[in-house]
């Protein structure tokens, strides 16, 4: 999840290809090759989501199947966990646990015996929404999103969508709760900027991560802008800061000021994206009922086995 670097300008390309849009002031080249394009590589699901790549494969999760699934060149597609607790979000902790944002109710951490162990499923005693999607610190520190799309209003015990912090220590702190629908989320590479997409208004905020861990400076970091069907979901970043989220018309580009560098075009509305492969420089897409990848030219960041 995380970067950037530097070039020209390209005019907006349409199509099933990679489309590289207008380049702001600091003219710097897109980090995904012209030539490249989505290829698909799995079908057939109900809904995907929450791609990581752990342990030499791809793992994606099919919310309403209730299943993770492991995808690898040589062995195709398989389940990895059912039921997951229509887990959608999937990362990894510093100690290279798997860890689970379960629509069930809350965040989860994959045990060696292969069960799902709860970590965290309330807040001041009332039922977290929908867990969706989560990144972590390198010291361990949990940040994820809390909005009702999994939750029926007849459970539903909390009335707005809240932005998490769940310390090592197990201690929950809201940190905002100012998004209509707060939906991906992912660190900078050195971990100082939070980034969290809100799909119901189509735009992505930036904050500053404190020493403490809290938020500051909150604002609005991109409000990506086509004639096409998708919403800013799941993000990744590269290792130089470029962030990737999915938008209208595929997965955006944008370096760490903000300047649009790319727009990856997919078949069909993407829903979230991760960095893996052997150099760690293939972007995993999962859209809908399939599951795509392009070549990058820079390798994504916060990767850990």
């Amino acid at each position: 999840m995380t970067s950037s670097y530097g070039g020209w300008r390209r005019a907006l390309l349409l199509g099933f290809a990679v489309v590289l849009s207008v380049q702001p002031a600091a003219a710097q080249s897109s980090p995904v090759g012209a030539e490249a394009s989505a290829k698909k590589i799995a079908g057939g699901f109900e809904f995907t989501e929450g791609p990581l790549w752990y342990r030499g494969r791809l793992l994606f999760t099919d919310i309403p199947a209730s299943t993770v699934y492991e995808w690898s060149p040589e062995d195709s597609t398989g389940v990895f966990l059912r039921p997951s607790g229509r887990a959608n979000g999937l990362a990894v902790d510093p100690q290279g646990r798997l860890l689970l944002a379960q629509h069930d109710g809350q965040v989860g951490r994959l045990t060696p015996e292969g069960t799902v162990e709860a970590l965290i499923r309330s807040y001041q005693g009332r039922r977290l929404n929908s867990p969706n999607d989560l990144t972590v610190a390198d010291e361990g520190t949990i940040y994820f999103t809390d909005p009702p799309y999994g939750v029926s209003d007849e459970v539903r015990e909390l009335d707005f969508s809240g932005v998490y912090r769940l310390g090592p220590d197990g201690r929950l702190t809201l940190l905002t709760k100012a998004f209509s629908r707060p939906n991906g989320i992912c660190l900078s590479p050195d971990g100082a900027v939070l980034y969290v997409n809100d799909s119901a208004e189509t735009l992505i905020r930036a904050y500053d991560v404190t020493e403490s861990g809290t938020l500051t400076n909150g604002r609005v970091f991109a409000t990506p802008e086509a004639d096409a069907d998708g919403t800013t979901d799941g993000m990744a970043v590269d290792v130089n800061g470029n962030l990737y989220t999915t938008g209208p018309g595929g997965v955006w580009v944008y370096s760490p000021d903000g300047a649009l560098l790319d727009r990856i075009s997919v078949p069909v509305p993407p829903t979230n994206v991760t960095f893996g492969g052997r150099d760690h420089a293939t972007l995993f897409i999962t859209a809908q009922t399939h599951v795509y990848r392009v070549p990058t030219r820079i390798p994504g960041a916060q990767y850990r086995e």
